[in-house]
């Protein structure tokens, strides 16, 4: 019987099973940024176990805070960075060198095929695009995992979401993830690992796996997952041809983690999107799905671009598309709407700039800020006061996500650029033609 992608990371990690279904993994990555982290190093510091496992091992960066807003967020980063330091963690992303931790680890090549990764972050699946199992994790397991170098997982178990068609112009990986949670729901993938695979994955570039592998979690799974490609060597290849003589070998390599053409799956599903149209949220749960059309004219009061889910370049250039056009017609942010932008990385934001998106964004009306995580979880950056409405690119719409009493209707960085546009939700193919 053939194995699936997380079944073959299982077993080429194992290294206990203490109880029935439980696996003892060895991790490839641990992750770290300020918010989680902190707490797990207080607790390691009072057990007299202020030790890390192996510190190439372990990256870690400040992103949700940064720079420092108070007294609380700046001693935050000064108990990782202190830490970083005294276990000689070489990549240590401070401010200044910093981005959003699931956007700077993949530029940086840190992800791998057939890696094991954590971290205290729930969007942690987000690093399954490159055929990694890569999940999010409570204080104790990123306790043990810095320490030790392990962690502890339910035998896995693996949805198998099949897309097929084509997208049509102006549909993007935001829309096709919004979709699927709308289809299977908040609780459609508890415990279970998401393989996305299809043709449409196929076609889809690495910045478009990790969004739908992002937002894995929005439907209870564990994990989100794509098959190693061609298009994960060319994507790694900077950080791996000293290993390979060529991107071919590479590929040979990194497919022996793909599925077998006879794995079992605990659930099979299959979408075609050859219709799919531009999607939003509504209410406050990710399964709260209609499309632009029927939730056009919803007024805003915020539209917001960036975060792990919609921050990359790719994302920035297909907004900026739409905003360059409503600038030719003479058109501007509409009164009363406030546009932040906030580009994932450092090199996101260079290249934003090299390309001249920035200058866009701001002719445009825009406020630019720092990479930073702050405005998705309503801590810094963007937070919304009550009774305020935001079109955000991010990937949660829960209550107060943005700001208490604030309302968070999640699309694609297009249909946010055209509502920016009319201060109302609006489809941004009326600004594409």
């Amino acid at each position: 019987m053939g194995k699936t992608m997380a079944q073959k990371i299982f077993d080429s990690h194992l290294v206990d099973k203490p109880f029935a279904g439980t696996w003892v993994l060895k991790l490839d990555r641990v992750f770290c940024h300020e918010i989680t982290t902190p707490i797990a190093i207080a607790d390691l510091m009072d057990k007299n176990k202020d030790r890390v496992f192996d510190a190439s091992k372990i990256k870690a960066v400040i992103d949700h805070v940064t720079p420092a807003k108070d007294s609380k967020t700046a001693e935050q980063g000064k108990i990782l960075r202190d830490w970083a330091h005294r276990n000689a963690v070489k990549d240590f992303f401070d401010v200044g060198a910093n981005g959003v931790c699931h956007a700077i680890f993949p530029e940086k090549g840190f992800v791998r095929p057939g890696f094991t990764v954590i971290m205290g972050d729930s969007h942690t699946c987000t690093h399954g695009a490159f055929g990694a199992f890569a999940a999010g994790v409570g204080t104790t397991d990123l306790e043990v995992g810095i320490y030790k170098g392990v962690c502890s997982f339910r035998e896995p178990k693996t949805m198998k979401i099949n897309l097929t068609g084509a997208l049509k112009p102006g549909v993007y990986a935001k829309d096709v993830i919004l979709y699927i949670i709308s289809k299977i729901g908040v609780n459609g993938a508890t415990n279970c690992v998401m393989e996305f695979c299809g043709p449409i994955v196929d076609a889809m570039n690495m910045e478009e796996r990790m969004t739908i592998c992002n937002m894995a979690v929005e439907a209870g799974g564990t994990s989100g997952m794509c098959a190693p490609d061609m298009t994960t060597v060319e994507y790694l290849w900077p950080f791996i041809q000293e290993e390979f003589d060529s991107k071919e070998m590479a590929f040979n390599e990194y497919s022996k983690w793909a599925s077998d053409a006879d794995a079992k799956y605990d659930k099979e599903i299959t979408f075609d999107l050859s219709n799919l149209e531009p999607l939003c949220t509504y209410d406050y749960k990710p399964e709260c799905v209609k499309t632009i059309t029927e939730m056009e004219g919803t007024p805003v009061d915020q539209v917001y671009i960036g975060s792990c889910t919609n921050g990359r370049i790719s994302d920035l250039r297909e907004a900026a598309k739409v905003l360059k056009l409503a600038l030719k017609d003479g058109k501007h942010i509409a009164e009363g709407v406030r546009g932040v932008l906030s580009p994932a990385t450092p090199a996101v934001y260079k290249q934003a700039l090299k390309e001249g998106i920035i200058e866009t964004f701001m002719d445009f009306g825009f406020c630019v800020t720092n990479p930073t995580c702050g405005a998705c979880l309503g801590m810094s950056n963007g937070v919304l006061a009550s009774g305020e409405v935001c079109a955000s690119t991010t990937n949660r719409n829960f209550n107060g996500r943005m700001g208490k009493g604030g309302m968070v209707h999640l699309m694609s960085p297009a249909s946010a650029a055209a509502t920016a546009i009319t201060g109302k939700i609006t489809n941004s193919l009326l600004y594409s033609k």
